[in-house]
């Protein structure tokens, strides 16, 4: 069932709100699943062989033979869940080509921020309800 256009344009609003208070997490929310499939079909891939050297280390009884087939398993399991690294600067780039660090969290400093807005709301919610 689509949208009304007053709950899309209450959706946009509350993407922009997103983007503009934490626009890191909005960045990883946004990026999160546009993972390529070369990822996915090397982790199924490795994750099938060590099934394999797993069922012929427990035919043979070679117990050695068993972990590794269960090493591999498990580090192609955390090969496709992990999060890729991003390349390039871990800062920000200046009109010089400088890099400068990131600042820290601005919100944690100031005591706003998303959070701290949701907590408020919760304990107006909460305080209304109770009277």
């Amino acid at each position: 069932m689509p949208l009304s256009e007053y709950e899309q344009r209450v959706l946009e609003q509350m993407e922009r709100q997103l983007t503009s208070d934490d626009p890191r997490l909005a960045n990883t929310l946004q990026s999160r699943g546009h993972r390529g499939v070369a990822r996915w079909v090397v982790a199924a891939a490795g994750f099938v062989v060590g099934l394999l050297v797993l069922v012929i280390g427990a035919a043979q009884s070679l117990l050695w033979l068993g972990v590794i087939g269960f090493l591999l398993m498990f580090a192609a399991g955390v090969y496709a869940f992990a999060v890729p690294r991003a390349s390039g600067p871990t800062g920000i780039v200046d009109a010089r080509g400088g890099v400068t660090p990131r600042p820290g969290n601005k919100a944690k400093k100031s005591g706003g921020g998303l959070l701290h807005r949701f907590e408020e709301r919760w304990d107006r919610r909460r305080d209304q309800g109770g009277r």
